[in-house]
């Protein structure tokens, strides 16, 4: 089924009730997004996303990623990536080594100082999400919520080569 709009036809407004989802979804992911940086910029003094590649490196083998596949997991340019391995390094949290297999490429990789950032955060970080999401929502909404992102997620995925995607920017 290809949903791609047809520039010849007329736009498929939101209805009513979807533009209120809609509006709804951007206001609580954009609160969202707020409070986990705040909680994580007050007990750690880091946004969400330097959190997001702490942890990527973690639960990656040896506790390291080569830099664009770190750059795509966390969905974002690998100049931003660059910036915020350089403020991570300065921190003493993570480390930049070279490929022994490609000249070019780089390794991130997750400090003992990293870790232990990490040991310590992660308590507050969960209690924030907990307490922002899953509290709020039965056992029932929180599997639909799971099973509504999955297939969001799915659809956005590029499947074609040469996509525009942020990490081979």
């Amino acid at each position: 089924m290809n949903n791609a709009p047809d520039s010849a036809a007329a736009p498929r407004w939101l209805t009513a009730e979807e533009q209120h989802v809609w509006r709804a979804y951007l206001h609580a992911t954009t609160l969202l997004e707020d409070h986990l940086d705040r909680q994580l910029q007050r007990d750690a003094g880091m946004p969400h996303v330097y959190y997001g590649l702490l942890v990527g490196l973690a639960e990656a083998p040896r506790r390291r990623l080569r830099m664009t596949e770190l750059a795509m997991q966390a969905k974002i340019t690998r100049s931003r990536l660059s910036h915020a391995i350089a403020r991570l390094e300065k921190n003493g949290w993570v480390r930049r080594e070279d490929c022994p297999a490609d000249k070019r490429g780089q390794f991130a990789v997750l400090t003992d100082e990293g870790v232990e950032v990490l040991r310590r955060t992660a308590p507050g970080h969960v209690a924030a999400v907990r307490q922002a999401l899953f509290d709020r929502l039965s056992p029932e909404q929180q599997k639909a919520l799971g099973e509504i992102m999955e297939i969001v997620a799915e659809g956005l995925q590029p499947k074609e080569a040469g996509a525009d995607l942020p990490w081979l920017r």
